[in-house]
């Protein structure tokens, strides 16, 4: 039977969630979690937060807020692995033997490192002012974010996709010391995810304070809609939806009839503040339900914290079995085991298995060995890390497939050897 797809999603605690967050994070979030033949998981990046944020009160209350968002949102934490990253050791653990094989000029590379760098050079000072050492770093806190639970698939935006090749480099270059421990991921990118415009036009952000509140009292909610910037245009004077602020949310809510409804009314004339107290209102149909909920859990966070410990010790089933593995691989081992008796194990066990890597060319390769390491199949290089793996893919799904050609070293004499390897691969499940 076909293991389920393992999907992982973080959110940093630093802020408190505003609607626009709510359509573009936590409602996809939500709906994605019912998704059949998938697992999910969902943690809290309180670690992540530490390093943007240097206020333990805001990450504490940030924290409480955001998994009362989820939780009210409808996350079923019994169907799902929702945990609060920080509760997991594992995952320093394994940031620390990812920091071990990971190259120094990789992390140069990442976006937030460069920015600040470019921001300092405009400002003509130091390169390296107020870059810590866990900015720098912080990518592979994140790749083992995701290593830990062997991830198949990360919903991000375009602008994180960065980070989900730095992951799956990590993996290649750990796997490539040590074997075949570590699954590489993949970006989800969902195109159809909306962004939010605020009160003022621009994107829905605590930065420009244009946000509306996602669980805020409803008279709150209905005064910051109310002051949604619109034009001059008086009642009865046809209205443009083509940048209206105020009718990009309506959509986000609403169905295709009520956003048809709306368009019409807008060519009609209708006056803003009848416009605003649609929006409102149809705001609360959706949101009202659920914020009755999260006042609760935000009024009880010891409930809260029960379900975080839970959700810690069923992610931790999946963390500590998975650390146990790879501190052996690295050589972390009991003195008091046998030599004798893992070199038999190990013989025992020992099939053909794949070695990916990256050379000094750039390009990726990968190779098939057999149990006593001899190389059976060696590829040419690939311009990605992911093309190299779906080509491993297909070998392992199809045998078959194999063709000489597109390998540097396979004569045709070995092809029934590297098959028969192929098959052994596949019937073993490796």
């Amino acid at each position: 039977m076909m293991s389920p797809a393992r999907y992982l999603t973080g959110i940093t605690t630093t802020g408190t969630p505003h609607l626009g967050n709510y359509v573009g994070a936590i409602r996809p979030s939500v709906q994605a979690s019912r998704r059949p033949g998938t697992e999910n998981f969902y943690f809290l990046a309180d670690y992540h937060a530490l390093i943007k944020c240097d206020e333990p009160e805001r990450i504490q209350r940030s924290t409480m807020e955001i998994a009362a968002c989820w939780l009210a949102a409808g996350l079923d934490p019994d169907q799902v692995f929702f945990y609060r990253q920080s509760d997991i050791p594992e995952v320093t653990e394994l940031t620390w033997m990812l920091t071990c094989v990971t190259g120094k000029g990789i992390l140069n590379r990442a976006h937030a490192y460069k920015a600040q760098v470019d921001r300092n050079t405009a400002a003509s000072v130091d390169v390296d002012t107020d870059v810590t050492a866990g900015l720098f770093m912080y990518p592979v806190l994140m790749a083992a974010d995701i290593l830990l639970y062997k991830a198949h698939k990360i919903p991000v935006g375009r602008d994180q996709i960065q980070h989900i090749e730095m992951a799956r480099d990590m993996a290649q270059s750990f796997n490539h010391l040590y074997g075949e421990h570590l699954v590489l991921p993949e970006a989800a990118i969902d195109e159809s995810v909306a962004t939010l415009p605020g009160l003022d036009g621009r994107k829905m952000s605590k930065s420009y304070d244009n946000t509306i509140a996602l669980f805020g009292a409803r008279e709150q909610v209905k005064k910051q809609i109310f002051s949604i910037v619109t034009d001059s245009r008086a009642p009865g004077e046809p209205k443009d939806v083509e940048g209206s602020s105020l009718f990009q949310i309506y959509q986000a809510f609403a169905s295709e009839e009520e956003t048809a409804g709306l368009r019409r009314a807008y060519a009609e004339g209708i006056a803003w503040g009848d416009a605003k107290q649609l929006l409102f209102e149809r705001i609360d149909r959706e949101i009202g339900p659920m914020r009755e909920r999260y006042q609760h859990l935000v009024a009880h966070p010891s409930e809260l914290e029960d379900i975080l410990q839970a959700g810690a010790a069923k992610a931790r089933g999946r963390a500590t079995p998975l650390m146990a593995e790879l501190r052996h691989a690295v050589g972390l081992r009991n003195l008091g085991a046998q030599a004798g008796a893992a070199k038999k194990a190990k013989a025992k066990t020992a099939g053909p298995s794949f070695k990916q890597y990256r050379e000094a060319d750039g390009r990726f390769y990968f190779k098939l060995v057999d149990a006593q390491g001899r190389v059976l199949l060696q590829s040419k290089g690939f311009a990605s890390p992911k093309e190299a793996g779906e080509c491993v893919a297909r070998l392992k799904a199809t045998p078959e497939s194999l063709d000489a050609g597109q390998f540097e070293s396979l004569d045709g004499a070995g092809m029934a050897e590297v098959q028969a390897a192929l098959r052994e691969l596949t019937a073993t499940g490796n």
